[in-house]
């Protein structure tokens, strides 16, 4: 038996012909996907692989849900290969990369909730806590941003001397942590504090200030300096 195609579906049930005569606004998720897939699979069209595939997730049971689906997670998908597998992560990682873009036009990162918002799709859809640092020049203007660390801030391997390593490497003349909490709850932990009050001392020692530490979650963000922790 061949591999069932969305050839077989009538016209007005077809998502090229739908795209075509009225924008790819009208089409479902699965009719998005399955014209990234091509084809379905033995017995299955690609808009019922694509279904299958969208419920593959069982925390995210939708689009959100293709975030957090590794290769070997597609993979034991019936009909999904590694060729589809790698497709779906690219086509995320295309969405991912087009929403940070959108958020980045004419955006000036001097401000705790632009800064969130223009890393909260880097952060929001990660499983375990990563660092980031940003570092800035005299103007304001952002040099280079690196993650220094993956992990809970308690486990991994964050300390001043790295991060002021790498921010003298880079010129930097004040810089902001950033860092997720993958269950969405921003509140601080004790760790959170004590990492943010070790590095404010060793940046006024070195002279190169901590500016901020932000904690993103899902759609919102915890600044230190906003709440007057960091000063």
């Amino acid at each position: 038996m061949e591999h069932s195609t969305i050839k077989g579906l009538p016209d007005e049930e077809r998502p090229y012909e739908k795209c075509l005569k009225m924008g790819p606004a009208v089409l479902t998720d699965a009719e998005l996907l399955a014209v990234i897939l091509r084809t379905g699979t033995r017995g299955a069209t690609s808009i019922e692989l694509a279904r299958e595939i969208l419920n593959g997730s069982e925390e995210k049971p939708n689009l959100l849900g293709l975030y957090g689906l590794t290769v070997p997670q597609l993979r034991r998908i019936k009909g999904v290969g590694t060729v589809k597998a790698i497709q779906i992560q690219c086509i995320t990682e295309l969405a991912r990369r087009m929403a940070k873009a959108k958020a980045g036009e004419g955006r000036s990162l001097r401000s705790a909730d632009a800064i969130a918002d223009y890393y909260m799709e880097d952060f929001r859809h990660l499983e375990q806590e990563q660092v980031m640092l940003l570092m800035f020049d005299t103007k304001g203007a952002l040099l280079r941003d690196e993650v220094i660390s993956k992990g809970t801030v308690s486990q991994s391997c964050v300390s001043p001397r790295e991060i002021f390593l790498t921010a003298l490497k880079n010129h930097a003349v004040y810089v902001i942590l950033m860092h997720n909490h993958p269950s969405g709850d921003v509140t601080p932990s004790p760790e959170d504090r004590l990492l943010t009050k070790r590095v404010w001392e060793a940046g006024n020692l070195l002279g190169i200030a901590l500016m901020d530490h932000i904690i993103v979650g899902d759609k919102r963000y915890f600044s230190f300096r906003e709440q007057g922790i960091i000063k």
